[in-house]
This record gives C-alpha cells, structure tokens and sequence, in this order.
C-alpha cells in the first residue's frame, strides 16, 4: 500500500506552504518604495485604525482600593492591669521560658549521649572526635576574638573620595 502525502488529506495544508515571511516582508518593501502619491495618508489611516482598534478591544484595568485592614488588638490582657502585675506576669514568663529552654538543653545532651554509645559501638572513636570537634570550636573562638580586637583598635578611616 502506498503512503499517501498529507496535503492530499488536508487541502488547506498546502497553502500554507507558499506563504513565506522574508517573501512577505519583501512584497511590503516592495510595494512602499513604488511611487504612490497618498502613500503616507494610507499609513496614517492604517496606524489610526490600528490604535482605535487597540483602544476600544483591549479593556482598561480597574483598580479596586484595598479593604482597610481590621485591626484586634490582644484581648486577652486585663487593660487596667498595674505596672506590678505586668512585671509579675513577665517574671512568671521568663521562669517557663527558662525551664523549657533547660528541658531541650537536657534533651540535645541525652541524643548526644546516645550518639556517643552509638559511635563506640560501631568502632568509631568518639572522644578523638570531640577532641576535634573543641579544638576547631577554639581555634574559631580565636579567630573571632582577634578579628574584633583588629576592628576595635583599627582607627576610623575617612571615606575616600573619588
């Protein structure tokens, strides 16, 4: 059986073979050098038309103002609460805050604990490891303590100017 081309299905296919865009923008040049005495009103009326056209298809944006925001304030405060109860309340705050931080503090030891026996019973030395890891902390302590001792003894030098 024999293939048969796809434009013999789809006449229109061919057409659209014989239109070239070089072919097109040369046809223009073309034409718009030939001697044509209206040649400038017809581009006006074409852009004028193309404008119009432009103006009345393509729709304006609308802008609609933003909704004024709806502002709650905390309610859950007394608002005629003294100066003494405030304190109190952010004593109180600070307790919890201090014993929740000591929990995770003691929680991060006890997974470092972990990890520790975990290592030594893999083979790996862990307190070589540590002795590392204090050695870098150190030398990075160090190195940040000198930096702010250059800063501060380094006198303020004037901008220069180009």
């Amino acid at each position: 059986m024999a293939i048969r081309h796809a434009t013999a299905y789809l006449p229109g296919m061919s057409y659209w073979r014989k239109v070239s865009p070089t072919g097109a923008i040369g046809d223009l040049i073309e034409l718009w050098r030939q001697p044509t005495p209206y040649r400038w009103q017809i581009l006006g009326v074409a852009v004028a038309m193309t404008f119009t056209m432009m103006v009345v298809f393509i729709p304006e944006s609308q802008r609609v103002e933003p909704k004024r925001p709806n502002v709650t304030y905390i309610t859950t405060f007394d608002p005629n609460r003294t100066d003494a109860e405030i304190v109190a309340s952010n004593i109180e705050n600070q307790k919890r805050q201090d014993k929740r931080r000591a929990e995770l503090e003691a929680l991060a030891e006890r997974k470092k604990e972990a990890y520790k026996a975990l290592g030594r019973a893999t083979g790996i030395d862990v307190d070589a490891m540590e002795a590392d890891i204090a050695r870098e902390k150190a030398a990075e302590k160090a190195a940040a303590d000198a930096a702010a001792a250059r800063n501060k003894s380094a006198p303020a030098q004037a901008p220069v100017e180009q």
